[in-house]
């Protein structure tokens, strides 16, 4: 995900958190603000894995260290939500890093296209209406 991207990303979830519905419930409220705010954190994480990829000859701890952020952020949204659609998409981008994570460990190049794919995904389900 490039850095016009993510902040692409950043500014729906802000339009996001100005417009949700007074009306809504806080509890709903509150935990759409928490996994768009999350997934923001992800898209960014999701960018320093794409950096950290291009450098990895250089320093592959790097690649490692963005993805232990992207599985801390998805355990904080697997933990906020019981909604299926969002748990759907953070398992999606859970394979997707798990299968970033083996080939960093194995020494291969890693595809990181499927990782950004599924934290678009997870941005949109995030992103209510």
């Amino acid at each position: 995900m490039s850095r016009r991207r993510t902040a692409l990303a950043a500014a729906a979830v802000t339009a996001v958190v100005l417009t949700v519905p007074a009306m809504a419930g806080c509890s709903a409220v509150d935990r759409t603000l928490d996994c768009a705010g999350t997934a923001v954190s992800v898209a960014r994480s999701v960018d320093d894995l794409q950096q950290a990829v291009s450098d990895a000859g250089e320093d592959p701890a790097q690649a490692k260290q963005a993805l232990d952020r992207i599985d801390k952020n998805l355990a904080a949204i697997s933990e906020e939500t019981d909604d299926g659609d969002i748990a759907e998409s953070v398992s999606r981008l859970q394979k997707a890093a798990d299968s970033v994570r083996s080939d960093v460990e194995a020494g291969r190049t890693p595809r990181t296209g499927p990782v950004t794919d599924a934290a678009d995904e997870l941005t949109q389900v995030c992103t209510p209406g």
